[in-house]
């Protein structure tokens, strides 16, 4: 059946891009929050809830994964969505790195659609760009967005969408650290995703913007370069 994915940038400010992850999601769904846990995993999770009961008739359903641990794959096997949270990403990367292949299987076999939220988005990606403010010891992006780390890290991720993500680009100045890794050939292309924006992953090909932000798509170009092409709400991107 296939499952589809959606990414968010992060964000609190707007419910609604989360309405077409639980129309995917069917009636009344059951909603896996997957959140690495930090020791307020619980608190994180009531902010996810409200969220999500905010956007529609759903019933969220707490995944912690605490931090040094894994998630196994089939705790999100009776759920009819999953949202992988925010926080910090290196965590959320660690925490699947023994389901990689076999969650994403999960997903499609089960026709269960995918949301990640700000790090759940970053670590949907083949490519994970995880963090990291410096190339070469130069600094790219504002060290506050680093997510504790130093040179840019990119790691195994879900595979779920072929590009590189990274979030919060406005908010936080990441584009710089996306365009970075394109240019030096960690992740074929990417997209950075403003707060409060979706980008929808549709069956056409396409990618869909919603929200009130923007997708910046970037692409190689010769030598060292790369195009920058930001897309506003309701523009699709075209994906290779």
């Amino acid at each position: 059946m296939g499952s589809r994915t959606f990414l968010i940038g992060g964000g609190w400010d707007t419910a609604e891009v989360y309405e077409p992850f639980l129309r995917a999601a069917g009636d009344a769904p059951r909603i896996g929050c997957v959140i690495a846990d930090e020791g307020d995993g619980e608190e994180q999770f009531a902010r996810y809830e409200g969220a999500l009961r905010k956007a529609g008739d759903c019933v969220p359903v707490p995944l912690l994964v605490p931090l040094g641990t894994r998630l196994e794959a089939e705790r999100a096997a009776d759920v009819d969505g999953v949202l992988v949270c925010g926080g910090l990403t290196p965590a959320y990367q660690e925490a699947f790195t023994e389901c990689l292949e076999e969650l994403p299987r999960l997903l499609a076999e089960r026709g269960i659609p995918y949301a990640g939220f700000s790090a759940g988005a970053a670590v949907a990606a083949r490519h994970a760009v995880v963090g990291g403010w410096l190339l070469d010891g130069v600094p790219v992006c504002p060290q506050d967005s680093a997510e504790d780390l130093a040179e840019i890290d990119v790691r195994p991720g879900l595979g779920l969408v072929p590009f590189g993500v990274d979030v919060h680009a406005a908010q936080w100045g990441t584009l710089p650290r996306l365009a970075a890794a394109v240019a030096r050939g960690y992740v074929p292309y990417g997209i950075a995703i403003d707060e409060n924006t979706l980008v929808e992953l549709g069956d056409d090909g396409h990618a869909r913007v919603s929200g009130l932000g923007r997708a910046h798509v970037v692409r190689p170009a010769e030598g060292d370069a790369v195009l920058v092409r930001s897309h506003a709400a309701g523009e699709s991107i075209p994906l290779p």
